[in-house]
C-alpha cells in the first residue's frame, strides 16, 4: 500500500471545512476576497471551487528536516509536528541534493522512520535552478508516495505546469501512485508572486481536474520575500503586513491554508508565541518551525482553548434551535449572534474534528 493510503481514505471519510484557530477570522477574509475577485480572469473557477467544502489536513507546524540529514530525521518520531518536511531545496547544502533526493526515496520505500501522526512531505528544489526535476523524478519514481509535496519559489502559473508536467511523467507507469491523492504546498517568496497570486491558485486549483495532485495550502517565504523587496526584517514584522494579509485573503477565497512566517529567533519563546497568536488572529491557519522547541508552542497558539470549543458547540446549537423556530439573529451570552459567527465557530468545531 502507498504511503499516503492512509491519508486517501481519511480523505474521502471525512467532509468538512478547513482547520486553524485563525479560520474564524479567515472565514470573513474569504467572503470579502471572494467579492474582490469576482471580476477577475479565474473567477468562475474561483466561486465554484469556493462552493464545495473540503477537510483539510491539520498542518498547525511546518518542521523542516533535512532530507540528507539521518541524525536530525532520527528525532522525527519525537517531533510531534503535524507536517514534516523532507527538505531537498534551502536546509540541503548544493552538493549534498542527490543525496537528499535518494534519502526520501529510501525513506518511501523501506520506512524506517515512523511519522506517527505527523504529515510525511517533501520539498523539491525550483524548476529555474535545474535541479527540480530531477528531484520530482526521483521523489515521485517509486509506489509510495509522500502525503504532500512543497513547491518553493513559484512565481507565476507556469511554474506550476512545469512541475505539472514532470510529476506526470514520473507517475506514469505507477498505478499505485495514481490511486494517492497529494497536497500541493505552494511558497509565495517574492513580489511578482504576491501580484500574480489569484492566478497561481486558479492554476493550481486546477490542476485537480487532471491529476492527483490537491492544492491545498499557501505558505509564506518571508525572508526571501523581504530581501526581494529589498525591505528589512523587524521584530514585529510590520514591514509584511500586507503581504501576510494578502496571502490569508487569497487562499482563504480558494478554501486553502495559510501557513505564516519563520521566527527566526528559535530560543525566543516568548515571541514566537505573540507572533503565532497573531498569525492565527489574521486568519493564518498554521506555522513554519524550524527547532523542535518551537513545536509545542505554535500548535498550542493555532489550536482552539477548550473555553472556544465549549463556545463554538452550544453556539452552534443554539442557532440550530432558534433555526428550527424560524427566527433570524439572537442573543448568546450577552452578544448578538449572526451567520458570519456561526460560521466562525463551525470553523473551530472542523478545526478540532480535524486533529
Amino acid at each position: 500500500m502507498a504511503l499516503c493510503a492512509t491519508r486517501l481514505l481519511s480523505l474521502c471519510r471525512t467532509p468538512g471545512a478547513g482547520a486553524g484557530a485563525g479560520a474564524g477570522a479567515g472565514a470573513g477574509a474569504g467572503a470579502g476576497a471572494r467579492a474582490l475577485l469576482s471580476s477577475h480572469p479565474s473567477s468562475r473557477r474561483l466561486l465554484s471551487y469556493a462552493n464545495t467544502k473540503k477537510r483539510q489536513t491539520p498542518r498547525r507546524a511546518l518542521m523542516y528536516v533535512p532530507g540528507n540529514d539521518e541524525r536530525k530525521q532520527g528525532k522525527i518520531p519525537s517531533l510531534g509536528a503535524d507536517c514534516i518536511c523532507l527538505d531537498c531545496e534551502d536546509g540541503v547544502a548544493l552538493g549534498k541534493k542527490e543525496a537528499a533526493r535518494n534519502r526520501i526515496r529510501q525513506i518511501l520505500d523501506e520506512r524506517p522512520i515512523d511519522f506517527g501522526r505527523s504529515e510525511c512531505s517533501v520539498r523539491v528544489n525550483p524548476f529555474e535552478t535545474g535541479l527540480g526535476e530531477e528531484d520530482v523524478r526521483v521523489i515521485f519514481g517509486g509506489p509510495n508516495m509522500p502525503d504532500a509535496v512543497h513547491l518553493p519559489k513559484v512565481d507565476s502559473p507556469k511554474d506550476l505546469t512545469d512541475f505539472a508536467a514532470a510529476y506526470k511523467e514520473a507517475i506514469k507507469d505507477n498505478s499505485a501512485a495514481k490511486s494517492c491523492v497529494v497536497g500541493l504546498i505552494i511558497f509565495i517568496e517574492s513580489a511578482r508572486s504576491l501580484l500574480r497570486l489569484p492566478d497561481i491558485c486558479s492554476t493550481a486549483v486546477g490542476l485537480g481536474e487532471h491529476s492527483n495532485l490537491r492544492a491545498e495550502t499557501l505558505v509564506f517565504g518571508s525572508d526571501d520575500f523581504t530581501a526581494d523587496i529589498g525591505a528589512t526584517r523587524t521584530a514585529d514584522a510590520s514591514e509584511l503586513l500586507y503581504a501576510r494579509q494578502k496571502i490569508v485573503s487569497v487562499a482563504k477565497a480558494f478554501q486553502m491554508q495559510a501557513i505564516d512566517l519563520v521566527h527566526i529567533d528559535f530560543k525566543d519563546l516568548e515571541g514566537l508565541k505573540r507572533q503565532s497568536e497573531e498569525g492565527a488572529r489574521m486568519g493564518f491557519t498554521g506555522k513554519q518551525v524550524i527547532h523542535p522547541g518551537q513545536v509545542p508552542v505554535v500548535q498550542a497558539a493555532f489550536s482552539p482553548s477548550k473555553e472556544k470549543v465549549e463556545w463554538a458547540k452550544q453556539l452552534i446549537k443554539e442557532f440550530r434551535d432558534h433555526e428550527r423556530s424560524g427566527k433570524g439573529a439572537f442573543n448568546f451570552r450577552g452578544s448578538m449572534i449572526d451567520m458570519p459567527l456561526v460560521k466562525q465557530a463551525q470553523n473551530i468545531v472542523d478545526m478540532m474534528d480535524s486533529l
